[in-house]
């Protein structure tokens, strides 16, 4: 059995935003994409596409912050169990590095297809 307290929505919201909060403030990457992402959203209402293009090109802009994500959150468990170099730890972590690495490239050849073809 877990122990884990009972679920209640916003006291685990609460908790999602300050994760947030904290990859916001001390993981550069995330920064960076997360600029990305805040300045192509308004791109989303100007352009003059199908709402199936403009939703497609949505999710795989998203999907570059949430992959980044993810992967802070590997990096960070890993760094927990151990700050000496493993070679599983090292595979964990570039395990994490390429899953931005393939949402970055979903991203450019959605928004490259929509966009120019």
């Amino acid at each position: 059995m877990r122990n884990q307290p009972k679920y209640h929505f916003f006291k685990n919201s609460s908790y999602a935003l300050k994760g947030l909060k904290d990859v916001i403030a001390n993981e550069t990457s995330f920064k960076i994409e997360l600029a990305i992402t805040l300045c192509l959203i308004p791109v989303l209402f100007f352009i003059e596409k199908d709402l199936s293009y403009k939703l497609l090109m949505f999710i795989s802009l998203m999907g570059m912050p949430i992959s980044e994500t993810i992967n802070s959150a590997i990096e960070r468990v890993t760094d927990l169990v151990t700050l000496e170099h493993h070679e599983m730890a090292g595979r964990a972590k570039d395990a994490g590095s390429a899953i931005v690495f393939l949402s970055i490239v979903v991203f450019i050849i959605v928004w490259g297809s929509c966009l120019f073809l």
